[in-house]
């Protein structure tokens, strides 16, 4: 059964990589040849390196949201995470990969925060809050956009 999460989560590692560089994934439900045979030993390789897919940089930083269209680009930069790729490469988040991802946030938190002066850990901290209600509002939005729109007539 381990072996079978493993293939999945392989599988689905590829999926997120492709719709993540915007290719199109297999169907939903439908499993590629590539899935049912066991991963090699580069498998974790491979998906690293979709992880590290770098994204457009402008100077020695990346730029936090798009040259054209203003739009924040962190959401596009989380979803090359290899954290994040092989958490969701089940399509389950568990317990323990939400610990394990909150351990790494907290680390980043005590290490950057005691670096900013007053007035820049004010910016900061609204920063980050606008950026969690902006996901938290986007999950939101898709979830309503996925909702049946037909009433059940049983």
């Amino acid at each position: 059964m381990a072996t079978t999460k493993k293939v999945k989560r392989a599988a689905s590692r590829k999926a997120v990589a492709a719709r993540s560089a915007g290719k199109k994934g297999p169907a939903k439900g439908k499993k590629t040849a590539r899935a049912k045979s066991k991963p090699g030993p580069r498998a974790k390789k491979t998906a690293g390196r979709a992880a590290k897919a770098a994204p457009a940089k402008r100077g020695s930083r990346l730029s936090w949201l798009d040259g054209a269209s203003h739009k924040p680009l962190i959401d596009r930069y989380a979803r090359q995470l290899r954290s994040f790729l092989e958490a969701v490469a089940d399509g389950v988040i568990e317990e323990r990969e939400l610990a394990v991802q909150e351990e790494r946030l907290v680390k980043l938190m005590k290490e950057v925060e005691p670096r900013l002066n007053d007035a820049l850990h004010a910016k900061v901290t609204e920063l980050l809050c606008e950026l969690t209600a902006y996901d938290i509002m986007q999950m939101m939005h898709a979830m309503c956009e996925n909702r049946p729109k037909s009433v059940f007539q049983g």
